[in-house]
């Protein structure tokens, strides 16, 4: 298992380049705990303080392939300084505002949402290049897996952060986080050598790459983009079941600890993902997904009354453990399908499908449990799961024959680990 993360933290700067670029992105997870209190406290409603995070969530969505366009088109490190500066602005104009004025935050919001820095397309839109063959496949479940870490991370600090200082100053510390981690992934892509787009640094131009011509438009990127929303969504909504539950039982604290047991088991799965040789395979992937959620429903209420919510913590440590490995490999695919010169664009698609399966989640799964219980709102995140494993059917990977596979696509040869120039790698066992 080491061996294949030393073979890819070899790579002349990677580690600075992956760290920073992870902790341009810690803040996202707790931005909806520090905004909703923030406004909740102003205005006394909760309903008005989702309305105000979810205009966050839906700039982000609306910018996120204006973004990764921009990403493909000017020097990434003046990008990311640029848009931090407005972001961190925003969001700092949002916290400060005084409590008669809260109406201004929600359009402030949406605005402030489309100027995120664009880390997650900048870095996702580099690993191709700096890396090839099991390197890569490593690479993208490394980035998977540590992001699980994020997900679990941003929520304990945001709440630590608002339960010491209140809203406010929950708001404003995220934004330094943000601005933090976006101006130290600039500095490190220059230190790296890396701050041209993919076109500028040689890479060739598609000839489908026309400005007015939509990435969507392409039938094989629309199918991993519905995938990921589609995943998204019915995985998000196991969380919200989670949290669900644990008011059902007059304990809310709990539900922390089991969405982080389900965390855990992702983070786990995606270690073990990046140490297996040989191009993965996708839809088994995410049919692992799909089944871990179906594992949960016959073990919930109304289906069954556990004495105690951790019983159910290995079934829910089992249910985690294909979702890094499933968000890896439909990553790593993107970037293989998406023309070299446009792949921070084809990310922001993907930022904009996984905010618009939050969004279709969170209203379902709360309909669904309202009317039949935890149990059916986790019956309802497996069904969308399974919409996705089904529709991953039609990615093919190269190398591969049938449902799974196809011929590999054309295009300029990927880089090596060193950012030389890769030949195909030797052939391999077909692996998970």
């Amino acid at each position: 298992m080491l061996q294949s993360y030393r073979r890819l933290f070899a790579v002349p700067h990677l580690g600075s380049l992956l760290f920073w670029s992870l902790a341009a992105r810690m803040h996202i997870g707790g931005m909806p705990i520090a905004v909703t209190f923030l406004v909740a406290g102003w205005t006394g409603s909760y309903g008005l303080a989702g309305l105000v995070a979810g205009g966050l969530t839906v700039g982000t969505a609306l910018g996120g392939p204006i973004r990764g366009r921009m990403a493909d088109n000017r020097p990434n490190d003046r990008l990311l300084l640029m848009s931090a500066l407005v972001y961190g602005l925003g969001l700092g104009s949002m916290a400060l505002l005084p409590a008669g004025l809260w109406w201004a935050s929600l359009p402030l919001a949406v605005v402030t949402g489309v100027f995120q820095p664009p880390a997650t397309q900048i870095g996702r839109s580099l690993w191709p290049r700096i890396t090839s063959g099991p390197t890569r496949q490593s690479m993208f479940a490394a980035e998977a897996t540590l992001q699980e870490l994020l997900f679990i991370v941003g929520p304990l600090l945001a709440a630590a952060v608002v339960g010491l200082g209140g809203g406010r100053v929950g708001l404003l510390t995220l934004g330094a986080i943000a601005c933090t981690g976006a101006v130290g992934f600039a500095l490190a892509l220059r230190r790296a050598g890396h701050t041209r787009p993919a076109r500028d640094a040689g890479a060739e131009a598609s000839p489908d790459a026309a400005p007015r011509r939509t990435l969507l438009a392409d039938p094989r990127l629309l199918v991993v983009i519905g995938v990921v929303m589609l995943m998204v969504a019915g995985l998000g909504s196991v969380d919200l079941a989670m949290v669900a539950w644990a008011r059902e039982l007059g304990t809310p604290g709990y539900a922390g600890g089991l969405m982080a047991v389900y965390a855990f088991g992702s983070l786990v799965g995606g270690l073990i993902a990046g140490t297996v040789a040989g191009p993965p395979r996708i839809a088994l992937r995410a049919f692992g997904a799909a089944a871990g959620a179906a594992l949960l429903v016959p073990l919930l209420p109304p289906v069954l009354e556990l004495p105690t919510p951790w019983l159910l913590t290995p079934v829910l440590f089992a249910a985690g453990l294909a979702i890094a490995p499933t968000v890896a490999a439909v990553t790593e695919r993107l970037g293989d399908l998406a023309p070299p010169d446009r792949r921070g664009e084809a990310y922001g698609w993907m930022t904009t499908a996984t905010t618009g399966g939050i969004a279709l989640a969170s209203p379902l799964t709360g309909w669904l449990i309202d009317h039949g219980g935890v149990a059916l709102g986790v019956a309802g995140a497996a069904a969308l799961a399974t919409l996705a494993a089904l529709l991953s059917l039609g990615i093919r990977t190269p190398g591969r024959t049938g449902p799974d596979g196809g011929p590999p696509t054309g295009g300029p040869a990927p880089a090596g680990p060193t950012g030389t120039a890769a030949g195909p790698p030797p052939p391999s066992a077909p692996s998970a």
